[in-house]
């Protein structure tokens, strides 16, 4: 603000005081600078936030006139004045809400910057008019932003004691509502976006600005990065109906800006029919579904199937009245809806938005039980990230992209018909972000083929629509789409274990692959192209229909189809057993009651993952020992909470054994004891051959919270635990590795993300520990210098605290300690 006052106050009709492309530079690293450094959830200040870097971007980069003042002026008109005129609107409408709610601070940001975007819609009309009324507002907005800091600054010093008034640093609890929960506080961003690229559309229409030109493309393609941005913002917050939304919305502003930037090459776009109608159709089902949240939001959606049914009419596309009429309604509707969330996300008094008519139009038809829409819908996270699923966005996509190419380009440049933005950026852009949210999730099957297929919809589109085809024909490109039908036929062999659905989806878009591959060499036979690709697209179709719906519904279900080839441990463990997260008690209690009732379940622990069962449940620890086809010299150990489960036996241990349990636990330390009649206590019955040998056996008490609360909730003493890993495998170090390696066996598991470690417990030999000596079986997390230490302290200084001793003097015990140990533990060092 400060840059733009100088700016302003310094500037004349003839010459400005700061050049564009240095005030567009600064202004644009202050920009992200703000946006990267103001994170808050409060709904006013991250609307504000987002976009004041927005506006101060069109102020320093703007393009410059090279014939004249008064050319200069016609086309920084033609550019800024419908973008000005949407962050004028939005501002105000932020601001008002912000003096309902008495946030001064805001408010006064927010007017200041609205008034100043009014003004210079006034001197890009007038040269020199509204000049210095800009700078005054945006002094104002200085001023406030001074204050703001110094009081920020002076509450921070004097730890909330001192705070000048109108801060509202406080959060009140009564102005945080159910709607204002996760990622909701983005929407009024999106919304501003759409306010943006329908002020833009809609101008030329009002006689604002002649038409479209290269000067609207960096609104229309910043606001479609903005809404990709809320894609990933509404998958965060397991909305995927909202991120579904936003993803569509952005393809839209990115293949308007395309058709904006067309004009530069004189070029007039042409929009295939059956694309837009397509699309129409997803925005109808989209907004359908959407009505559960908000019947608003469900009218909303339908204005965008009524945008596409426009395109479709006049093939002229974002060019013709009728779209541009369309995106009117669509400004007018944005600004209320903006209108309606903000004030309902911080305000006690709701505007009704028609929430539950969904829910009780679906109680009274039978047959139809709605699901719970809440974060859990999307539970297990199978990745470390917690993202909602993809595929409905996904599918969506390979069915734009699919009847996109349906057209016909014929005698005409293939940049001039709109192919070429749906294909890469619907097929490829949104199917490589869907990848990786799906990456995210944990998901490698699906993640798999949204990234393969997006980068093959990207690079096929470039080639065939982007001008570098042309009507040549390559034998590079025939050798590029085998490589990619290779790889197809490895994803359409794995979609074998997954389902029928899948597999037809790989199946199909293989058909695809082929048309390509008789394109490029010349050889493709009339029709065949068109008619895969449309049986693609209805693959698709039904695929995006069937997740969308089973996602909305608990009964009934579209069938996506069984796998057509099962194999033990596939996938099994994500269909059938539970899957809750480690770190909520209510997750670990219900671990403990399957254990209770003899099942087997995954567990994360201070190093890797394991599989436990309860030591009163004979059978479960049998069902552990054949699910783990343990080996012989790999047997089942006993792990406990602490040392106080063994009170019962305690007579029947050896006391420096005891001692030793005492120093070394918790920890990473197994330890391996003689076997003996102590084991009985427990109600291991015949299950107890399958723990340890018939001399030994392997005792731990780790340290680990998670794994110690679930071994006091079943409260049978020790539980026996082996690795979560088939003999002769890798150890586990991540839940989905216990669903990839164990399947349907286990009947839960804990998740917990990676393992803290990526190697196993130390094991130590402590059968012969009363004669003075211990040895090792597998040295891991804990080094052997360290348990060596351990044990030097409990066997030759009893009694006599050690652990302060060998901090404060060096003699007499601890000197024989020393002297006794290895030679590399020997001296002061240690």
């Amino acid at each position: 603000s400060l840059l733009l006052l100088v700016n302003n106050y310094g500037s004349s009709p003839e010459k400005d005081f700061i050049p564009h492309t240095a005030l567009g530079i600064l202004l644009l690293i202050t920009a992200v600078l703000l946006a990267y450094s103001v994170q808050r959830p409060d709904v006013f200040l991250s609307v504000s936030d987002y976009i004041c870097p927005v506006v101060w971007f069109r102020s320093g980069v703007h393009p410059g006139g090279t014939g004249g003042a008064a050319a200069h002026r016609a086309e920084t008109l033609s550019s800024l004045a419908a973008c000005l005129a949407a962050f004028t609107l939005a501002l105000l409408i932020i601001g008002g809400i912000a003096v309902v709610v008495k946030k001064t601070v805001l408010s006064l940001i927010a007017i200041g910057i609205s008034l100043a975007c009014a003004h210079q819609i006034a001197g890009l009309s007038a040269a020199g008019f509204g000049q210095s009324a800009t700078a005054a507002n945006y002094l104002l907005v200085c001023l406030v932003g001074v204050y703001f800091g110094f009081g920020r600054l002076l509450s921070t010093i004097t730890d909330g004691k001192v705070e000048p008034p109108g801060m509202g640093l406080e959060r009140k609890a009564e102005m945080k509502t159910e709607q204002n929960q996760g990622c909701s506080d983005a929407v009024s961003v999106g919304l501003v976006t759409n306010l943006l690229s329908a002020s833009v559309l809609a101008c030329p229409l009002l006689g604002v600005v002649p038409q479209l030109s290269v000067g609207h493309v960096p609104w229309l393609w910043t606001a479609g990065v903005f809404q990709l941005g809320m894609c990933v913002l509404f998958y965060r917050g397991m909305d995927t109906l909202a991120a579904t939304f936003y993803g569509f919305t952005a393809l839209l502003k990115l293949a308007e800006g395309y058709s904006a930037l067309l004009s530069f090459y004189s070029i007039q776009p042409f929009s295939p029919v059956p694309f837009p109608v397509v699309f129409s159709v997803l925005f109808s089902i989209l907004a359908l579904f959407s009505c559960q949240k908000s019947l608003l939001e469900g009218l909303y959606l339908l204005f965008y199937a009524a945008y596409c049914i426009a395109i479709a009419a006049q093939p002229q596309g974002f060019f013709q009245r009728g779209t541009q009429g369309v995106q009117g309604a669509i400004f007018v509707f944005s600004a209320g809806m903006l209108l309606i969330t903000t004030f309902n996300m911080v305000s006690t008094t709701m505007i009704p938005t028609g929430q539950g008519y969904f829910k009780d139009l679906v109680t009274r038809i039978h047959g139809l039980t709605l699901r719970v829409y809440d974060k859990e819908l999307h539970v297990p996270h199978l990745g470390y990230s917690k993202y909602a699923d993809a595929e409905v966005l996904g599918h969506a996509c390979s069915v734009l992209a699919a009847f996109a190419i349906t057209a016909t380009v014929g005698d005409r440049n293939p940049l001039s018909v709109l192919v070429l933005p749906w294909v890469v950026a619907a097929g490829g852009v949104l199917q490589l972000l869907c990848g990786s949210v799906a990456f995210a999730r944990g998901k490698t099957f699906e993640s798999t083929v949204f990234i393969l297929y997006g980068v093959m919809w990207a690079v096929w589109g470039l080639t065939r629509y982007g001008g570098l085809y042309g009507e040549t024909r390559s034998f590079n490109v025939a050798v590029g789409i085998i490589s990619f039908m290779l790889f197809n036929c490895l994803v359409t062999a794995a979609a074998l274990f997954v389902n029928i659905a899948w597999f037809a989806y790989a199946l199909t878009f293989q058909l695809i692959l082929i048309s390509f591959l008789l394109d490029a060499v010349g050889a493709l036979p009339y029709g065949y192209d068109i008619a895969v690709t449309i049986i693609f697209g209805l693959v698709s179709f039904y695929c995006f229909l069937a997740h969308i719906f089973n996602s909305t519904f608990q009964s009934p279900q579209i069938p996506l189809g069984k796998p057509l080839v099962k194999l033990s441990g596939v996938r099994g463990g994500a269909d059938i057993c539970p899957h809750v997260p480690a770190r909520k008690a209510t997750s670990v209690q219900q671990i403990a009651e399957i254990m209770k009732n003899g099942g087997i379940c995954g567990m994360p622990t201070d190093t890797v993952y394991v599989l436990v069962a309860a030591c009163n449940r004979p059978d479960a620890v049998v069902k552990a020992y054949k699910v783990k086809k343990q080996a012989q010299d790999r047997p089942m150990s006993l792990w406990i909470s602490s040392i106080k489960q063994l009170e019962p036996v305690r007579h029947l241990l050896s006391p420096l054994l005891l001692d030793f349990m005492e120093a070394a636990w918790p920890s990473s330390i197994s330890m391996v004891i003689p076997r003996g009649t102590w084991m009985d206590i427990f109600g291991l019955g015949d299950a107890a051959k399958h723990i340890g040998t018939p001399q030994s056996i392997a005792i731990r008490n780790p340290d680990c919270s998670v794994a110690t609360h679930l071994i006091n909730l079943i409260r049978v003493g020790p539980i026996a635990v082996t690795s979560a890993n088939p003999t002769g495998e890798a150890d586990t170090t991540h839940h989905n590795q216990v669903y990839a390696k164990l399947g349907k066996r286990v009947d839960g598991v804990l998740c917990d993300g990676p393992s803290p470690e990526n190697i196993a417990s130390t094991v130590v030999d402590c059968t012969k520990i009363e004669t003075g000596h211990i040895g090792f079986f597998r040295v891991g997390l804990i080094p052997k210098s360290k348990v060596i230490l351990i044990s030097l302290l409990v066997l030759f200084i009893p009694n006599q605290g050690c652990q302060t001793q060998i901090h404060t003097q060096n003699s007499g015990p601890c000197r024989k300690a020393f002297s006794m140990g290895p030679p590399h533990m020997r001296g002061p060092g240690y």
